[in-house]
């Protein structure tokens, strides 16, 4: 049994004659991949990650990774969900990246909340006596 001759492989070409690029600038696909690479590494494990957010197959993946082409609008959408690379790649080549200014103030409140619980709890530990392995005095 053979393979058949169509459907074995990616069409060919760059991928980036999808009216993506304007001259001068970056591609779709080539902003995507920088920004994957960016946050999850060039592995293979960052392929694995993203495919199992995505649900898309290893091999599509991989051309994501090296910029062949690009995800369609829904693989776009959950890799956005998951990364803040992607994210902002997007934003600034829809011209939007002023909306990264709330995301990132929203990522700097997290940081300040989580800041503010380390505190406490090591505030509530030195008035327990606790910060030094002594008991509180008194006892």
């Amino acid at each position: 049994m053979s393979f058949p001759k169509k459907g074995k492989f990616f069409p060919a070409g760059n991928g980036h004659d999808h009216g993506y690029c304007v001259q001068g600038r970056t591609c779709f696909a080539d902003e995507i991949a920088a920004a994957l690479r960016r946050s999850l590494g060039p592995t293979g494990a960052g392929v694995k990650i993203v495919a199992g957010w995505t649900g898309a197959n290893e091999k599509t993946v991989k051309n994501w990774f090296a910029g062949r082409y690009g995800p369609s609008g829904e693989h776009l959408a959950v890799l956005v969900r998951h990364s803040d690379e992607v994210l902002n790649a997007f934003l600034v080549m829809a011209g939007r990246q002023d909306l990264m200014v709330a995301t990132k103030l929203a990522a700097a409140e997290q940081a300040i909340m989580e800041l503010l619980v380390a505190v406490q709890s090591l505030t509530q530990d030195r008035d327990d006596g606790r910060a030094d392995g002594r008991p509180p005095s008194g006892f």
